[in-house]
């Protein structure tokens, strides 16, 4: 009779700058971004909402894209860039898009800012958006259960704005 035997855990080294910090990891293969990013290296300004990426709460930039972090393991992106809303900010210096959230108090409970955040700046950086439908379909990713969507869209809007005459 064989004996049953438990495979060891599988882990990978990987390589990552998180928030301008380059970072030297070990993580077991099956572990998401979001998963590292909390639990490991205690950073939980990213939410975990629904954990299958239909929420965005979870949204970060890899190198400058925005991606569900839920969805994405650690190992697929050594040497990647990532930033999280805690590397947002310049020091105590608020983002144009943070400090936008706060002007147009485009947020309630809080859970999704970050994500909502992270979502803003991905979009400018992809430069897709040109109308108000553009903005409502690139953000539809992002869910608010308290319904701030009117001014989410205006700070969007405003980021946008900004952007062009930049």
């Amino acid at each position: 009779m064989e004996k049953n035997t438990i495979a060891p855990i599988s882990k990978e080294k990987v390589t990552l700058t998180i928030n301008g910090k380059e970072q030297q990891l070990e993580v077991e293969v099956w572990t998401s971004l979001l998963d590292l990013l909390r639990e490991q290296l205690h950073l939980t300004g990213t939410k975990k909402g629904c954990d299958h990426g239909q929420c965005g709460a979870c949204t970060i930039l890899l190198d400058g894209k925005r991606i569900n972090s839920c969805l994405s393991l650690a190992v697929m992106h050594d040497g990647a860039d990532i930033t999280t809303i805690e590397g947002i900010a310049n020091g105590e210096e608020l983002h144009p898009v943070q400090q936008a959230f706060i002007e147009h108090d485009a947020f309630q409970c809080g859970y999704c800012t970050s994500g909502q955040i992270c979502s803003t700046i991905g979009l400018l950086n992809e430069g897709k958006a040109k109308t108000l439908d553009d903005i409502r379909d690139l953000m539809s990713g992002n869910i608010c259960r308290c319904g701030a969507y009117s001014n989410i869209i205006k700070v969007v809007q405003e980021a946008l704005e900004r952007s062009r005459t930049a």
